[in-house]
């Protein structure tokens, strides 16, 4: 019976000390990845000319449908000053471009931070459609949205994000209380 009480109080310690070193790490958004727009990768693309015939007709398309589908991998890196591993269970976000909000989520899987200003890279796979996002917005100006987005044209976009990590305290859920803004510099959780 001891036994049972000592190991149970030694994870619930180990709990409660990555919930302690977590709160110390910082994120940013690291990098966005495999970019495209209605099929087309527009990471490559810097101006209307780079276009292949296939690129425009795949986007021709898009306007035919009404629809243009953005997909990216947003790469979030944390960073652990501590002595001792952080971790998470989950992780809900919500993604802003430009300031304007595109699409939110919840990522569920687990991360381990490395102790001693170690990182680690949490990518988080998107999908949602512009045209939904910026209605109102003309179609030129959502395909250039989405150049902009990987870089092309002379603006390039910014993204920010904002986090709510999870972690398991004897197998509850805890939240953290509200969201923290991340944009290309560390920011901490406190």
């Amino acid at each position: 019976f001891l036994v049972t009480i000592f190991l149970n109080s030694c994870e619930l310690l180990n709990e409660v000390q990555k919930t302690a070193t977590l709160s110390k790490c910082g994120f940013r958004v690291a990098s966005a990845q495999n970019i495209t727009l209605a099929g087309v990768n527009v990471q490559n693309i810097k101006q209307f000319s780079d276009l292949t015939i296939l690129d425009g007709a795949k986007l021709t398309n898009a306007v035919l449908k009404n629809q243009f589908p953005l997909d990216l991998t947003v790469n979030v890196e944390g960073k652990n000053p501590n002595a001792s591993p952080a971790g998470m269970t989950a992780l809900d976000w919500i993604l802003f471009i430009d300031n304007q909000q595109m699409t939110q989520g919840t990522l569920n899987q687990a991360f381990t931070i490395p102790a001693n200003n170690g990182t680690a890279n949490i990518p988080m796979n998107m999908h949602f459609d512009l045209k939904q996002v910026l209605s109102g917005k003309s179609t030129d100006a959502i395909i250039n949205f989405g150049l902009n987005l990987a870089g092309a044209g002379n603006k390039p976009s910014r993204i920010t994000m904002k986090l709510k990590p999870t972690i398991n305290v004897q197998g509850f859920p805890i939240t953290y209380p509200g969201y923290i803004t991340i944009g290309t510099d560390f920011t901490g959780l406190k």
